[in-house]
């Protein structure tokens, strides 16, 4: 899996090839084949193991033990930082947008690993309006698109800006400072 994960990452679902994922993965073209099928069956199964990776990960951030703040804002930063120790999970994201999601439609796991994860989020937020720190309304899939879209338009543009903006935009001084301020923005739009 981590081979072609690897593969499909760099070279996109076209430009992908199985002989060097076989390779790379010690195996050979024809036990690949009968363990996963072809070509798009296999990178329908990264694309599942990518999202059944981050989903299993988040769950380990005890949000419910957490101040409403206080989980929203290690909500912030575990995305923030799972998207920068896992690039390949960002490039995953931009293929099968791409594709216009045309695999991971047909992937019978995925919609199914996000309820627990969005119940996760909207039980945050109904801590906060409890608790008079949050506002009332706030649909729990908006806040994780906004959050993700924080994070992921950075990173996934951050060779430009910082080009356009003159500044290394993944410095350690800039990568602290735009957490900062995600943290910050998404709190504020959440106050009551």
């Amino acid at each position: 899996m981590a081979a072609a994960t690897e593969e499909f990452a760099r070279h996109g679902l076209g430009g992908a090839r199985v002989d060097r994922i076989a390779e790379q993965a010690g195996t050979n073209k024809r036990m690949l084949y009968y363990h996963v099928g072809n070509k798009e069956e296999l990178y329908l199964a990264v694309l599942e193991d990518a999202y059944a990776h981050i989903r299993a990960t988040e769950r380990t951030l005890s949000l419910e033990t957490l101040d409403p703040p206080d989980a929203i804002a290690r909500l912030i930063g575990f995305t923030w930082q799972y998207f920068i120790d896992h690039p390949e999970f960002m490039a995953l994201l931009n293929i099968e947008n791409l594709h216009r999601a045309d695999l991971l439609k047909t992937s019978g796991q995925v919609q199914s690993m996000h309820s627990p994860f969005v119940q996760m989020i909207a039980d945050v937020l109904e801590r906060g309006v409890e608790q008079g720190l949050f506002r009332a309304g706030v649909d729990a899939v908006q806040l994780y698109i906004s959050i993700a879209g924080l994070s992921y338009f950075y990173l996934s543009n951050v060779h430009t800006l910082s080009v356009i903006f003159g500044r290394d935009l993944l410095a350690e001084p800039a990568k602290e400072e735009r957490l900062s301020h995600m943290v910050e923005l998404v709190l504020q739009s959440l106050r009551a």
